[in-house]
């Protein structure tokens, strides 16, 4: 059940993590618009080696700072702030954004794969991303850090990596005819997650002054 956990909690963070639109998400659709969905999937399997590396680094990261109880409080703290932020953002602020077009040029499969490979190493957002995410888990007994549940979390990540990838290839056409709508009710979806998180942070941190 634990593993079951450990892959689903990975899987969801990165559904969370990688939906809104951004660099590699619709790279990887205009590449499939402009050269196929092969060298699309070439572009994507790039991108979650990398991911895959982020994700362990992240996690192994966390469980170095996790024999810090001070840094752990002070992390959940942060993670209130940035969370209340972001739903704030999301459900009031956030203005439905256009969608930008990558300018794309024919390319062979294996340049597709390193151009994934490189521009998903430029994103540094996974790492601490994951870290807090990882750590907070761990807070609610709902993740270990060993091997196991360490290896089953990534691949939980990796493939809601992949998901997310492979809808966005698979379904560009409709997501771009109907941008607006979409993003809208993103922005309600996102916001609604970080709430829950918030609150839940929140009740955390309060049980942990009130002992």
């Amino acid at each position: 059940m634990n593993l079951i956990i450990s892959l689903f909690s990975g899987f969801i963070s990165a559904f969370i993590g990688i939906t809104p639109p951004g660099l590699l998400n619709m790279t990887a659709a205009k590449v499939s618009l402009k050269e196929g969905r092969r060298n699309a999937f070439w572009f994507v399997s790039g991108a979650v080696v990398v991911i895959f590396i982020q994700v362990y680094l992240a996690v192994l990261f966390a469980r170095i700072i996790n024999a810090r109880p001070d840094i752990i409080l002070l992390l959940r703290e942060v993670g209130f702030g940035i969370f209340g932020s972001l739903t704030v953002y999301f459900l009031w602020i956030a203005k439905q954004p256009k969608i930008k077009q990558p300018k794309i040029k024919k390319q062979s499969k294996k340049k597709r794969f390193f151009l994934g490979m490189l521009l998903s190493a430029l994103n540094f957002f996974p790492i601490p991303y994951y870290v807090f995410v990882s750590i907070s888990l761990y807070s609610y007994t709902v993740f270990s850090f060993d091997v196991t549940s360490v290896f089953t979390f990534v691949s939980g990540a990796v493939l809601g990596s992949v998901l997310v990838f492979y809808f966005y290839i698979a379904f560009f056409q409709k997501i771009e005819k109907k941008a607006d709508y979409l993003l809208r009710n993103m922005n309600k979806i996102i916001g609604g997650i970080t709430g829950l998180v918030a609150v839940i942070t929140l009740v955390n941190i309060l049980e942990h002054y009130l002992k």
